[in-house]
């Protein structure tokens, strides 16, 4: 028995050219399309590149050197109080027979203030005012009873508490400055002396230092006062603000100024006194003289992620700034002409010292 098989189909060559061309032509729709996105993402690299390099424009700050004075010193709070002060009671039962005081009399030390039936006469201890006066001529007061007050208002004192970290830029004989806070009055003075057995705060120890002070009319006991420490002076010199200043590596202080072209050129000076605020400047600067240093620039978004990761790039050439004194409790003030009388310096805490004129 004979067996017949069919021959398999072959595709005819038309049928595998049109299959190729359909493959080729998906394949180069898919070459198109990621040419497209790429040419995309390069454009919105380009405008995002461009709006970084526009965040990142250097500004520059322009700074005057004047003259002045500069001063930094210690300052402490403290209160007013009396060196001088009485209270005259009645030794026993007896009559006020004569007055020679009225509440408010200035007296002299020795002064009759009065006398009583016992034959006793009392008079002043010392010179003062007549605070109190609660008895008239001819009044019966019993023992311990008040007669009068007598209180020193010219001459008084403050003490003030310095911590440790303070105690060994104060010493007895240093000037200081007393103001009043209410008042405003200023009055010049030295510490008188000083507690070096110290008195605990919390883990910090304190002193008590005490000046005496002469004051005017209006200024009373109990009033709040700054007392005034200078350290460091230097009157009538050129001055700067700090903020103009940069450093380079080697801790050199140098300021940026233009050059006959218009250019920026670093120019290396020397410092003085420093007060945290302004720097007296004793080389490279003249009182008028023009100085620039990059302001910082915000940045946000995209630029804030970059310049996280590879930091800010300086185009001036790289400053740390910084100021001459670095303790936090040092004043600081500066000014055209105020000068102040002996004293030498340390750091301190409030607002400190003396002139006018504000670059």
């Amino acid at each position: 028995m004979e067996t017949h098989m069919e021959p398999a189909a072959i595709p005819a060559p038309k049928e595998k050219d049109a299959k190729k061309g359909k493959r080729r032509k998906r394949i180069i729709k898919r070459i198109i399309l990621i040419a497209l996105l790429l040419a995309l993402l390069g454009g919105l690299g380009f405008l995002g590149y461009k709006r970084l390099e526009a965040e990142y424009t250097v500004t520059y700050q322009e700074y005057t050197a004047t003259t002045g004075t500069i001063s930094n010193s210690l300052s402490f709070s403290g209160t007013l109080q009396t060196v001088n002060s009485k209270t005259y009671t009645a030794s026993g039962s007896v009559t006020v027979r004569s007055l020679y005081v009225a509440v408010g009399t200035d007296v002299k030390a020795g002064d009759k203030l009065m006398r009583l039936s016992n034959g006793q006469t009392l008079t002043a201890d010392f010179d003062g005012r007549v605070n109190q006066l609660p008895i008239a001529e001819g009044d019966e007061v019993s023992n311990g009873e008040t007669l009068a007050q007598l209180v020193d208002f010219t001459h008084m004192k403050v003490s003030i508490r310095v911590d440790e970290y303070d105690i060994s830029d104060v010493k007895a004989g240093d000037a200081c400055r007393v103001t009043t806070t209410a008042t405003e009055n200023t009055f010049d003075s030295v510490i008188d002396n000083i507690n070096y057995v110290s008195s605990s705060s919390g883990s910090v120890a304190y002193y008590t230092a005490i000046a005496y002070v002469d004051v005017r009319e209006g200024v009373y006991p109990g009033m709040q006062v700054t007392v005034t420490i200078p350290k460091e002076e230097a009157a009538n010199v050129v001055i700067l603000k700090e903020d103009a200043l940069s450093f380079d590596r080697t801790n050199q202080a140098f300021v940026y100024q233009k050059d006959e072209t218009g250019a920026l050129q670093q120019v290396f000076v020397k410092t003085g006194v420093s007060n945290g605020n302004y720097v007296e400047i004793t080389e490279g600067l003249r009182s008028g003289d023009s100085v620039f240093v990059e302001v910082e620039t915000e940045v946000s978004g995209t630029a804030s992620l970059l310049s996280s990761l590879f930091g800010r790039q300086n185009y001036m050439g790289g400053s740390g700034r910084g100021t001459q004194n670095g303790a936090a409790t040092r004043n600081s003030n500066s000014g055209g002409s105020g000068s102040w009388p002996g004293g030498t310096g340390g750091s301190g805490s409030g607002t400190g010292g003396f002139g006018g004129g504000r670059p």
